[in-house]
């Protein structure tokens, strides 16, 4: 006798939840947990619906990954990041009786695969428009109930808002409407049957992740940022843990502070779904009863909670969000108006990327980001609105700051990088004084750094890391 999806006892917000098509749980061998944004052992609403649909079966739970090669714009550098997390949740769900394959494939196809004597899949949510495409894919032609359970946003998505939101002023109170309600841990469930998982074809034969080889087919020209990032959990929660003791009393101090290190390096793990958004925000709100801190926390849960979920809102809602076009009319007409202005200086993409550029201050940024994969968020900024200086047109501007963002910054290729780029642009933003190249949109100049911070201190630190 087939049952609904849903017709089961689990601990998630019924929020979190969509069933992707109208196939009931049917007759199978086990429980699939099909793995791609969540990548993580812990504090995975995902993996607890999975096992708990697992113990209602009766059946034991496999999860899988697919590993595609030519995931857009990802590079080396990304994928060993990415594959150090997942030696990790291989290693953990062990612990619990639970299998991790990783597979390399086009990840639906994987998951239609392995999906083949499985009574149920369940699987995480993804924004962008490819995550998007493999889910419907996956719940088209799946013969069996597709489960999706979204973990990597405090509130979900679709309950803060159904448009695309103007900015964080308008977005910020709906998610404060619902925050108190998802501000609680993941529950923990045991699975009751483990092992029993049938032997996987030979399509499905999963890598090794003990030696961690280059990915074939994997573009090898950036490479890995390992002496300054190493993926997974455990490190993420080191981290965590690092930047509430030392530099969180600091936080709002030192946000236009490039020169010093008081941020929470947290950005590449959320991306991976290597760290829970909820597990970093409660960590953070539990703090509030010891510590007189609450200024800081509150300026930390604005840019983890309100600002990382408009950039998951706006990647949601705008089709576009990775062309030129996804700016606001106000901003194309003003950089339209603007076009024709001289510009004192002119650059290529391979200039940029190789930082070879007149601005000292500018090319340690490329530099950071080149060599660790990461930019403070002030000089992100800066980096970003240089570019639109210094491109022969705003459209070219774009193209080349999304693609130097993309192939290095660990946390490429996420909702915040197409957001943050689009922000330099005029998106989440409002119209300023007019001024030549830029219109209406805000500028920023190295005289402000000199004036705002330590910005030789900057160049220091990058020069002694890159040493």
């Amino acid at each position: 006798m087939f049952e609904s999806a849903l017709a089961f006892p689990h601990p998630i917000a019924p929020a979190r939840i969509q069933v992707l098509n109208d196939q009931p749980l049917r007759g199978g061998d086990f429980i699939l947990y099909w793995m791609q944004q969540s990548q993580r052992a812990q504090d995975n609403h995902a993996l607890t619906c999975a096992v708990a649909m697992a113990n209602h079966c009766a059946l034991p739970l496999l999860v899988v990954f697919g590993l595609t090669p030519d995931y857009p714009e990802a590079n080396q550098r990304h994928y060993r990041f990415m594959l150090e997390g997942l030696r990790e949740v291989r290693d953990d769900l062990a612990k619990s009786g639970v299998r991790l394959a990783v597979v390399i494939g086009h990840p639906p196809e994987v998951a239609l695969n392995a999906a083949h004597k499985a009574a149920a899949v369940v699987c995480d949510r993804g924004y962008l428009r490819h995550q998007k495409q493999w889910r419907r894919e996956v719940a088209d032609q799946a013969r069996c109930a597709v489960v999706q359970v979204e973990s990597d946003v405090v509130v979900p998505v679709d309950l803060v808002s159904d448009k695309a939101e103007y900015a964080a002023r308008t977005i910020r109170p709906k998610i404060r409407r619902h925050l108190a309600g998802f501000l609680k841990p993941v529950p923990t469930v045991a699975l009751r049957r483990t092992g029993g998982v049938p032997r996987m074809s030979k399509a499905l034969a999963p890598v090794s992740l003990d030696d961690l080889s280059p990915v074939p087919g994997v573009d090898e020209r950036v490479v890995p940022a390992d002496r300054f990032f190493v993926g997974g959990a455990r490190e993420a929660e080191k981290r965590l843990q690092h930047f509430i003791r030392n530099g969180l009393a600091q936080y709002t101090a030192h946000g236009n502070q490039p020169q010093t290190d008081d941020v929470s390096h947290l950005s590449p793990y959320l991306h991976f779904g290597q760290i829970s958004p909820l597990r970093v925000a409660m960590a953070l709100t539990r703090r509030r009863a010891s510590v007189a801190l609450d200024g800081q926390i509150d300026a930390f849960l604005e840019q983890l909670v309100v600002r990382r979920e408009l950039a998951c809102n706006f990647v949601h809602h705008t089709p576009d969000y990775d062309a030129y076009t996804c700016i606001p009319e106000w901003a194309r007409r003003t950089l339209a108006a603007h076009r024709d202005d001289p510009r004192p200086y002119l650059y290529t993409p391979a200039q940029l990327e190789n930082a070879r550029t007149h601005d000292r201050y500018w090319n340690a940024a490329m530099q950071e980001m080149r060599g660790t994969g990461f930019m403070h968020n002030y000089m992100r900024m800066y980096w970003g609105k240089k570019i639109l200086e210094w491109c022969p047109d705003p459209a070219s501007a774009f193209a080349t700051a999304l693609m130097l963002n993309n192939r290095y910054f660990i946390d490429g290729r996420d909702p915040n990088s197409y957001a943050g780029v689009a922000w330099v642009f005029g998106v989440h933003d409002r119209a300023w004084a007019e001024r030549p190249v830029f219109g209406k949109l805000r500028y920023m100049a190295a005289a402000g750094l000199e004036r705002k911070c330590d910005i030789e201190g900057y160049v220091r630190k990058v020069e002694s890391r890159m040493a």
